[in-house]
């Protein structure tokens, strides 16, 4: 019969359908490592990749699978290798990132996601959205810092992230595991041949800055209304040249938690907003965080600071400008000036000047605070930040481009693209091989 017939035909090219379908779907899963990842998660919160089987086994898998079911948490735990030129580019955030993009999820939508870090021995968290009350970002790097975590294994670290991360108090975890860095050797030289001072212990003024600092952090979190704009101010640059490695570290650490609150204060949805600007705001926050796991040396934490400081150079310009009735972007004169390039420890620039190294031809155009500018103009050395490289002291500036994004950058001086860019798209961390 005509109707059966048509039934039938129906009934075979809905099952040649499903067979394409079934074949397509798991070759799209296994197209890329990001849709294998997601593919994993949608049936298990935790996914290890071949490369850790042994190091975190599959009985090790199922017990923190449980654990994290029985918290009722919506955490993730990836644990893949990050190496050079790899799918994301040895970024765990960018990873995240394009993880979160395959499972389809909102900015809005509630996670945790536990990583490693790229630095051998650290995890790395990140919460979903932004003003998650679980504290896992800072909780879950704490882990790395823990004395008793030290040589653990791979379950008992993410166990306990776990743990800190269900307790919603992981800014103070961190707080307290790092407490020890201000007690780590001097750092490399700062300026004009001088070595840095030991590590000092911090003032009152500068506690008192911390606690405010995280004050205002926590009232956001709870859903207070703050909106006033953190502004660095430069005593937090010359306090940071008079410190130690580690104190400095410190500093970094809390700049970018002043940061954070900045960002949280911020309404990312008004009306007017610059949406680039603040997407740059956001992305500089990720890098510096990412260049404070990795930091070496006192260049490295000067880069977190410059990272910061473009931050919130693109989150204040982003704001829209009210004005005669209507809302209207607020271009703020183009971008803002970056740390000063001789010694980005001596705080914003504040304006270009042309500067020609000794024994070049060639003239750049550099930013520089007005002390190194007026050095300059009256034919003088300017302060410089330093760096030891192949057993001499040198300025951080005459280190190799391919060994240094701040020589090749000088910190936001050279160059048209941002740092954050740079670093998002894998040049610091290639630089650290």
């Amino acid at each position: 019969m005509p109707g059966g017939r048509g039934a039938a035909v129906a009934a075979a090219v809905a099952a040649a359908l499903l067979l394409v379908w079934g074949a397509v779907a798991p070759a799209r899963a296994a197209g890329s490592p990001g849709e294998r990842i997601a593919e994993a998660l949608r049936t298990s919160p935790v996914y290890v990749d071949p490369a850790y089987e042994q190091a975190f086994t599959a009985g090790e898998q199922h017990k923190l699978e449980r654990r994290i079911e029985a918290s009722g948490l919506p955490v993730r735990v990836i644990v893949v290798p990050f190496v050079t030129g790899d799918a994301w580019d040895a970024d765990p955030r960018k990873m995240i990132d394009v993880v979160r993009d395959r499972l389809g999820e909102s900015p809005r939508k509630e996670a945790v996601y536990m990583t490693l870090s790229g630095t051998d021995g650290f995890l790395e968290g990140r919460e979903y959205p932004r003003e998650g009350t679980h504290q896992a970002n800072w909780g879950v790097a704490a882990v790395g810092h823990q004395e008793d975590m030290d040589g653990k294994s791979l379950y008992a670290k993410f166990s306990r992230a776990l743990e800190i991360v269900e307790a919603g108090n992981g800014d103070e975890v961190y707080e307290k595991a790092t407490a020890d860095l201000s007690e780590g050797p001097a750092a490399d030289g700062a300026g004009g041949g001088t070595s840095w001072l030991l590590p000092t212990l911090l003032t009152a003024g500068a506690l008192a800055v911390l606690a405010a600092a995280v004050l205002v952090v926590r009232a956001v979190r709870r859903g207070g209304a703050a909106r006033g704009a953190f502004t660095s101010p430069r005593s937090v640059f010359a306090s940071a040249r008079k410190a130690g490695v580690g104190d400095l570290r410190r500093r970094a650490q809390r700049e970018l938690l002043a940061y954070n609150g900045e960002l949280l204060a911020r309404d990312l949805g008004e009306e007017g907003a610059d949406s680039a600007l603040l997407q740059l705001a956001l992305d500089a926050y990720d890098a510096a965080g990412a260049v404070l796991d990795a930091a070496r040396d006192t260049p490295d934490l000067a880069g977190v600071l410059a990272l910061v400081h473009e931050g919130r150079g693109a989150l204040r310009r982003s704001a829209p400008e009210r004005g005669r009735g209507r809302k209207s972007r607020k271009t703020g004169g183009g971008a803002a000036l970056p740390l000063c390039f001789f010694h980005p420890l001596h705080g914003p620039a504040t304006g270009r000047i042309r500067w020609r190294p000794l024994g070049r031809r060639e003239a750049l155009h550099v930013a520089a605070c007005g002390t190194c500018a007026a050095a300059v103009a009256a034919h003088r050395t300017p302060e410089v930040l330093t760096q030891t490289h192949e057993g001499r002291t040198v300025p951080y500036f005459e280190v190799p481009a391919e060994e240094s994004l701040w020589a090749g950058t000088g910190y936001g001086s050279l160059g048209e693209t941002t740092l954050t860019a740079r670093v998002r798209r894998g040049d610091f961390s290639r630089t650290r091989d």
